[in-house]
């Protein structure tokens, strides 16, 4: 639906606003992926500190070889100093706050890691910052169209926004699934997703506090049990990914069998 919705904004924006409004676009687009570097490079602070395979070798081999198995470069692995047990990954980055240590066994560690290496294996570390910033592509456009366009283009751009949210959500929701499914081929022991699933289900508020909004983060933990929404979570719920999970596992199982 993305691929539909894209060209379509692109069509609306050239017929209401001309080149001026691809001009708008390109300065847009260029001030947010200033902002996505400028915070990808601090996000940080003091509180994070790269994983030294002499700290943890258990942790540092184990990713190493989820790598090998997943055919992609060893990701650069940090730590951070934080209790509450989170995980995210960008670029070719994947991040463990050490709060996992405190809940997590270490096959249930190595789980969320492979999770997040599924993203980016899968190309998710990409593509989300594109979908996400997206948004605010549309949004700047959209109320372009809006103050000056004709009522037929406001309503188009109107529809095309939320098309495009409804459909963005919907397209992460289903990347954290292909994560996990992705994770599942890599580990040796495949349930310790599950495992380490039902274990951080119980910290679900404790990361609502710390989810980072600078840049967009890919977590392991799903966290939402909400109310009933038109317009779906971009994270499936626990209970959602467990289900999932049980059900990719049997057939396997049952493929195995055959």
């Amino acid at each position: 639906m993305l691929y539909l919705i894209i060209p379509l904004e692109v069509a609306l924006i050239l017929y209401t606003l001309g080149k001026p409004g691809l001009g708008l676009v390109a300065g847009a687009s260029l001030v947010l992926l200033t902002l996505y570097l400028w915070s990808t490079k601090h996000r940080f602070g003091e509180n994070v500190i790269p994983l030294e395979r002499e700290a943890f070798p258990w942790l540092y081999d184990g990713i190493a070889e989820l790598a090998e198995r997943a055919e992609i470069p060893m990701p650069r692995v940090y730590l951070l100093d934080d209790y509450i047990p989170n995980a995210y990954s960008f670029g070719n980055t994947i991040v463990l706050s050490l709060g996992l240590f405190e809940v997590l066994d270490r096959e249930e560690i190595l789980a969320v890691a492979a999770h997040e290496l599924g993203h980016i294996k899968n190309g998710d570390t990409r593509l989300f910052p594109l979908v996400t910033y997206g948004r605010y592509l549309f949004l700047v456009t959209t109320l372009a169209i809006v103050v000056i366009g004709s009522t037929l283009a406001k309503v188009a751009a109107l529809v095309l926004y939320l098309g495009y949210e409804v459909s963005r959500r919907s397209f992460m929701k289903e990347r954290e699934f292909k994560a996990d499914e992705t994770a599942l081929r890599l580990l040796r022991i495949p349930l310790s997703l599950k495992r380490a699933l039902e274990e951080l289900k119980y910290y679900e508020d404790l990361r609502e506090t710390v989810k980072v909004s600078g840049v967009p983060s890919i977590e392991p933990g799903i966290e939402r049990d909400r109310k009933f929404t038109f317009i779906p979570e971009t994270h499936p719920s626990y209970d959602e990914r467990i289900w999932r999970i049980t059900y990719e596992m049997s057939r396997l199982i049952n493929r195995n069998l055959q």
